[in-house]
C-alpha cells in the first residue's frame, strides 16, 4: 500500500515515488557561510533534503539568508528546519522552512497548550505550502505518554496517531511522519504499529525512516542498513535518513546504496530464509557491509534465521575471514541478537553541539573498546541527549561551552565537568560501576 503524497518544495515524497535520500548539516546555523558551504557539498552528493537546526529567532532569520544565498548558487534542494520545543520558533519559521521536523509535543508541559500551539503551527504551513514532519523519538515521547503506555513502541504509535489525527482533522495532508529509536528493536516494531494503525485510520502519511545515534564507521552503517532494511523489506519507508557521528556528507552514499539495494530490486532476504548463505561481488567495503547488513539484518532481527555464512570479493578480491567474522559481530550485536562488544550510541552532531563530537566519539570507543556488553552514548547537548541515551548504561552529554555532563544510566552523577576532563571523569565512572 502506497502512502499519501506530500509535495516539499518541488520534491515528491510518498504516493509510490522513489525513496528520497536526506541528511542535516553539523554546522552552527548563525554561522552562515559555513553553513551554505556544506549544504552546496551536501547538494552535490546527492541530499534532497537539507535539514538545519533551527532552535531560536536568530536561527530562523539565518536560515532566510542560507535560503536565499544557496539560490543564487542555483542550490534548489529544499531546506527543513529542526526545532525543538518552541512552537514559537516552529511558526516563525514555517513561512521561510521548506519543511519544519517538530515534535509537537515537546511544545508545551500541558497537552491543551500543545495542541493549541500545534493547530496554529498547521495554519501557518497551509498558508505558505510548507511541509511537516512530525519527529517522535523513542527518548522524547514526554511525561504524559510515558505516564499512559510506557516508554515503548506502542507509546511511540499512540503519540505519533494523536497528532496525525489532529492533522486530518484540521484538513492538513503535508505532513511526513518518523518514530525513530537507536534500538533496532524498538524502531522496527514502533512504525510497524504505526503503519498498520495508519492503514486502519484510512490516511496513511509517508514515513521517514532513520536508526537514531547509529554511532560511526562499519557499526553506525550495519546498525542503520538493518533497521532501515527492516522496513523497506515490509514496504514501509518513502524518505530516509542515515545518522552518522562523521562529516554529514558521508551519511548520502550509505543512505544512496540502501535506497537503490531496494528501489532496483537487488535485494535479496526473502530468498535467504531458508538457506542462509550468500556470496557477494562489491567494488567497496561499505558496499558489502550495506547490502549483507540489508539482507540478513532483518531476518536476524525477527528471529528468522540464528545465523549465516557470508563471504565477498572487493574489486574482486577476497575478503578475509578475519573481516567476515568481524563484521558477522558487528550485524548480530545490532539486530541485538549477541552482544560481544560495547554498544555505542552517539548522535551525529548539529548546530547545538559545542564541542569535538566526532572525535570525542573516536576517543571513547578507542578506550572503552574492551568493555563487552555496556553501553555508553556520546550525546552532542542536553536538547535531545539525556533522552535519546535512554537505552544507555554510561553517557557523556554536552552541556554547554566547555562542559560535560556525565550519567550513570538516566541520572546524572558529575555536572559540568570541564572538557578536557571529561573523558577520564566517564571512564572513572565507568570502572566504579561495572
Amino acid at each position: 500500500m502506497n502512502s499519501n503524497k506530500v509535495i516539499v518544495k518541488n520534491l515528491e515524497i510518498g504516493g509510490g515515488s522513489p525513496i528520497k535520500v536526506q541528511t542535516m548539516c553539523n554546522t552552527h546555523t548563525q554561522d552562515v557561510a559555513p553553513s551554505v558551504a556544506q549544504c552546496v557539498e551536501m547538494a552535490k552528493a546527492g541530499a534532497q533534503l537539507i535539514r538545519l537546526t533551527t532552535q531560536g529567532m536568530k536561527e530562523v532569520e539565518a536560515l532566510a539568508v542560507i535560503k536565499g544565498q544557496l539560490m543564487e548558487l542555483g542550490i534548489d534542494t529544499p531546506l527543513v528546519a529542526d526545532v525543538h520545543f518552541s512552537s514559537d520558533v516552529a511558526i516563525a519559521v514555517a513561512g521561510i522552512a521548506d519543511k519544519v521536523r517538530i515534535n509537537p509535543g515537546n511544545f508545551a508541559k500541558e497537552h491543551s497548550v500543545a495542541k493549541s500551539q500545534f493547530k496554529k503551527f498547521i495554519e501557518v504551513c497551509k498558508e505558505h505550502n510548507t511541509a511537516v514532519r512530525i519527529g517522535l523519538n523513542h527518548g522524547s515521547l514526554g511525561e504524559r505518554i510515558i505516564n499512559l503506555y510506557g516508554d515503548t513502541p506502542l507509546g511511540m504509535k499512540e503519540a505519533a496517531m494523536e497528532w496525525l489525527n489532529m492533522c486530518i482533522e484540521e484538513d492538513f495532508y503535508n505532513v511526513v511522519i518518523s518514530l525513530k529509536a537507536s534500538n533496532t528493536i524498538v524502531m522496527a516494531t514502533a512504525y510497524r504499529l504505526l503503519w498498520d494503525a495508519m492503514k486502519e485510520s484510512g490516511h496513511v502519511f509517508p514515513v521517514h525512516l532513520g536508526v537514531t545515534e547509529a554511532g560511526n564507521g562499519d557499526t553506525g552503517r550495519i546498525k542503520s542498513a538493518v533497521g532501515i532494511a527492516a522496513l523497506l523489506k515490509d514496504g514501509i519507508g518513502d524518505t530516509i535518513r542515515v545518522s552518522l557521528t562523521e562529516n554529514p556528507v558521508n551519511e548520502i552514499p550509505v543512505a544512496k546504496t540502501i535506497a537503490d539495494y531496494f528501489s532496483n530490486g537487488e535485494y535479496k532476504g526473502a530468498q535467504l530464509a531458508g538457506n542462509p548463505s550468500m556470496h557477494y561481488e562489491c567494488s567497496s567495503w561499505d558496499e558489502f557491509i550495506i547490502k549483507a547488513s540489508c539482507d540478513f539484518g532483518p531476518l536476524l532481527l525477527d528471529k528468522v534465521i540464528d545465523d549465516f555464512t557470508v563471504s565477498a570479493n572487493i574489486d574482486g578480491v577476497p575478503v578475509s575471514e578475519d573481516q567476515i567474522d568481524d563484521f558477522k559481530d558487528n550485524l548480530q550485536q545490532a539486530a541485538r541478537r549477541k552482544f560481544t562488544k560495547p554498544e555505542y550510541i552517539a548522535c551525529p552532531g548539529c548546530g547545538r553541539t559545542l564541542y569535538n563530537l566526532e572525535k570525542t566519539f573516536n576517543e571513547v570507543k578507542k578506550r572503552t573498546s574492551h568493555l563487552k556488553g555496556v553501553r555508553i552514548a556520546i550525546m552532542g547537548c542536553i536538547v535531545n541527549g539525556p533522552g535519546e541515551m535512554a537505552d544507555a548504561d554510561f553517557g557523556y552529554v554536552g552541556e554547554g561551552k566547555g562542559k560535560v555532563c556525565i550519567y550513570k544510566g538516566k541520572e546524572p552523577v558529575m555536572r559540568s565537568v570541564p572538557q578536557e576532563e571529561a573523558i577520564d571523569a566517564l571512564l572513572k565512572v565507568i570502572e566504579e560501576n561495572i
